[in-house]
């Protein structure tokens, strides 16, 4: 199965109320500004996406409002975080009944899976649906690492196409290019390795906190894939501090935070994540909005890059409505 997914896809949040009701309509808007500054595709409810704490009919909903407003323009992921491969399967199925372009699948939560467990449930889940699936490897925050090797033995199962690798050693990269070659879409999940990872050859970047700054998390994966290395450099110096908040165990927070801070949302997380107080509120804050204050101009886009995905998400619109 060959798709075309590249470029950057970002992880959305789930946006809520104060009181933890869902906001669909907060969660849209984002999503209108994500698609606006070029974005590739769409990711709903991963780790960011606080997939966990949402009942499984809210689930639903927050992904077919999804796909009702990207309307076709960029591919809608849905992410598959389930404590078991049976519930997974099931909701598998059903996003694809929904009309979902593809999966980002995890291994099933809470127990440790050794490797041939770990390589059943990815073989399982994927044989449950015709959608194409974005296997997520992030051993630093699940407990279950999926070597290069595994996805060797993965590549036969052909609607596994595509890795969100978040293990945090940048080296995996070059391993899985010499172990599986060009076999699957590769995207760097860890945002203060990704112009590392650019350089290393990944094809896209699912991304966080570039959900606070899109037009200039746009702007450096394009100039990082064109190869303009020392203007991206100079973006990711500035970049790099407010990256550094997708890689602490209270990224949801964080990340909600900047989005607030940048007129994009609000911070409002479900239990059992509270908001930010006190000490914490205060240190984190002042990184957004020294970054807010100290916002670069952006660079010229890369030549040949400008509205390039704005054409083919054009293209994608006109076909989608004859």
């Amino acid at each position: 199965m060959t798709i075309p997914w590249r470029g950057v896809f970002p992880a959305m949040t789930t946006q809520f109320r104060r009181d933890e009701s869902l906001d669909l309509e907060a969660t849209c808007r984002h999503i209108e500004t994500m698609i606006a500054s070029g974005a590739e595709g769409i990711v709903m409810l991963g780790s960011l996406g606080e997939n966990a704490a949402l009942a499984p009919d809210e689930k639903r909903k927050v992904v077919a409002a999804a796909l009702e407003t990207a309307a076709r323009r960029v591919p809608v992921i849905a992410t598959v975080v389930e404590t078991g491969t049976a519930a997974a399967k099931a909701y598998a199925r059903d996003m694809e009944r929904l009309g979902a372009d593809g999966l980002m699948l995890l291994p099933a939560m809470i127990y440790r899976a050794d490797p041939r467990e770990t390589l059943l449930h990815y073989r399982d889940v994927a044989h449950a649906t015709q959608l194409p699936i974005i296997c997520y490897n992030n051993p630093l925050a699940y407990h279950v690492d999926i070597t290069p090797a595994m996805f060797a033995e993965l590549a036969a199962v052909p609607n596994l196409v595509a890795i969100k690798e978040s293990s945090g050693d940048v080296r995996r990269i070059t391993d899985l290019r010499n172990a599986v070659g060009d076999r699957y879409v590769l995207f760097a999940g860890v945002d203060d390795l990704i112009l590392e990872s650019a350089v290393l050859g990944v094809d896209g970047w699912i991304a966080g906190i570039g959900l606070a700054f899109p037009d200039e998390n746009q702007r450096l994966w394009d100039l990082a894939a064109a190869g303009e290395f020392d203007a991206a450099r100079r973006l990711y110096r500035w970049f790099t501090p407010l990256a550094h908040l997708d890689t602490h165990v209270k990224f949801v927070q964080y990340i909600k935070l900047a989005i607030q801070a940048a007129g994009l949302g609000t911070e409002w997380v479900r239990a059992p994540r509270r908001p930010l107080v006190g000490e914490e509120r205060r240190r984190i804050l002042a990184i957004i909005e020294a970054g807010l204050e100290r916002r670069p101009a952006l660079p010229p886009p890369p030549r040949g890059a400008a509205n390039q995905g704005r054409r083919r998400r054009s293209r994608r619109g006109k076909a989608a409505r004859r």
